[in-house]
């Protein structure tokens, strides 16, 4: 079996920061398909099954959960988005079913950002890499300065175009710089409300599920320790869980993966200050 190239993960897992970093920034502040969510539970504990089967790596089982969510709400273009991404992100060539979730929240949201993002990811995939460059371009424009996933949308650009000799001379805007936006606010990851919306589930598959994710991510830090969102989410994920010992543990591993970037130490005790974790 033919392995993908290493473009290829860049792209899918760039996605999966930028776009799903994206999609849950503005479900926060409002923003389309915010209203749906709340018209339906039964929706709402569906795209939480399918968002905590993504964490724990089971595409197949998340696929199904947001299909659900999409019976029950056609019209919120979060449950397509999602839909799209887990199917896409689980493969290394177009899928259809997802080109056409992603048609749909279009369709719904066209300022949706996840189904933006992976609509590139798979002009990409098709070859189609000046397309690719332009429509993440076009994200990029409409990003918030400072928003965690800019600066992955930006190597995913910047490296699509040096691979593919695409000039991007004036057509890249200037690095964004922080707005106000809190250290955790626009970060993935189990908030109360997430793990406690569940209620489609037994409560001892909720545990079982959530511990998984979370040990999932535990997991993934030790071996790739340099990523500071990563870490910034496990400590919101042991706060919710009531795991004051985990959580401070959570906090000295990330500062000793990042010593000597004052900048990104900062920002994991500024995470930690808002989780009510303490810095001693």
């Amino acid at each position: 079996m033919n392995r993908p190239s290493l473009s290829t993960t860049i792209l899918i897992a760039a996605g999966l920061i930028a776009a799903a970093s994206a999609a849950i920034a503005i479900s926060r502040s409002g923003g389309s398909g915010s209203a749906a969510a709340e018209a339906s539970p039964a929706a709402k504990d569906w795209r939480v099954v399918g968002w905590a089967y993504a964490e724990a790596g089971k595409p197949e089982e998340s696929a199904a959960a947001y299909r659900k969510a999409a019976d029950i709400e056609p019209d919120n273009a979060e449950n397509w988005s999602s839909l799209g991404e887990v199917l896409q992100t689980a493969s290394t060539s177009i899928v259809p079913e997802a080109a056409a979730a992603f048609d749909k929240a279009l369709k719904l949201n066209p300022a949706d950002p996840r189904a933006r993002y992976f609509q590139a990811v798979q002009k990409e995939l098709g070859g189609d890499h000046k397309a690719a460059i332009d429509l993440w371009l076009a994200l990029l424009r409409d990003t918030p300065p400072g928003a965690p996933w800019e600066a992955d949308l930006r190597r995913t650009i910047e490296q699509t175009a040096a691979r593919n000799k695409i000039d991007l001379a004036g057509r890249m805007p200037a690095p964004g710089t922080p707005t106000g936006s809190t250290a955790t606010g626009a970060i993935p990851g189990p908030t109360g409300e997430q793990l406690a919306a569940a209620s489609s589930i037994p409560p001892s598959q909720q545990d079982r599920m959530v511990a998984a994710m979370v040990e999932r991510l535990a997991n993934r830090l030790k071996a790739n320790p340099r990523d500071a969102d990563g870490w910034i989410n496990l400590m919101r994920s042991r706060v919710v869980l009531n795991q004051p010992g985990p959580a401070k543990e959570a906090l000295r591993s990330g500062l000793a993966a990042f010593q000597g970037d004052a900048a990104t130490q900062g920002r994991l005790k500024s995470a930690a200050a808002e989780l009510g974790i303490p810095n001693t």
